[in-house]
């Protein structure tokens, strides 16, 4: 559902900037890889009471249905005269749970996906070649499927928007063709996730999220 409705959105974003700017350069990305986070505080409130957890967080880039994926779509700024410059919008669907589960917990995770949208600013390294390495750094919103169960208790499972979500990446792309581009690239993101509960509480949590990845692009506009 998430991938489907970003695919659409930054495809009817790109023609519509195709038709009014006749030397642009629009690139359409997606990749694949590898996610796994550092550990971190999980609190949880549940009416009067208050539980800390020390978590592990284990990617399960793999596992638990879709794996670790995302979809790019950047717009190179040569029709300003500034063609090392882009701005790009990103939707990545990383992964975490809690493991091992902390005492009197059933499920704690993120697995249906960590999912992160953003709005990014890219630099890239014009070399004449092949190969065209790039940075860039961005900030937008979470959107993860919340799942949490205490024993005997209800579960929480539902997309949230949780809170606000920056990343920084770095890698390069290395042309095929004129059109086609594979690239390697690693990103860390962070998102900070204030999420409601099914019964009226609330789990807080901070997740910083490595990120190894690889993908192709294709380029079309100019």
């Amino acid at each position: 559902m998430f991938v489907h409705g970003t695919i659409v959105c930054l495809s009817t974003l790109l023609i519509a900037l195709s038709g009014t700017q006749a030397r642009a350069e629009y690139v359409i990305s997606a990749y694949g890889g590898y996610n796994f986070s550092f550990d971190g505080d999980v609190d949880v409130a549940n009416g009067p009471s208050t539980r800390h957890y020390d978590v592990e967080w284990d990617g399960k880039s793999f596992e638990k249905g879709a794996p670790f994926y995302g979809v790019r779509g950047t717009w190179w700024l040569n029709d300003f005269g500034k063609p090392d410059l882009g701005v790009a919008i990103d939707f990545s669907h990383a992964k975490v749970a809690a493991e091992p589960l902390p005492a009197g917990v059933e499920v704690l995770e993120f697995t249906d996906g960590l999912n992160l949208l953003t709005l990014n600013a890219l630099y890239r390294f014009e070399t004449g070649g092949r190969l065209t390495p790039y940075v860039g750094a961005g900030a937008g919103i979470s959107i993860p499927h919340v799942e949490y169960r205490e024993t005997g208790g209800p579960e929480t499972f539902e997309y949230q928007v949780t809170g606000p979500a920056i990343q920084g990446l770095a890698g390069v792309d290395v042309a095929v063709t004129d059109s086609l581009s594979v690239f390697g690239e690693y990103k860390l993101s962070y998102t900070s996730n204030d999420a409601d509960l099914v019964n009226g509480g609330s789990l807080k949590t901070d997740i910083f999220t490595n990120q190894l990845i690889v993908g192709a692009s294709f380029k079309f506009g100019q």
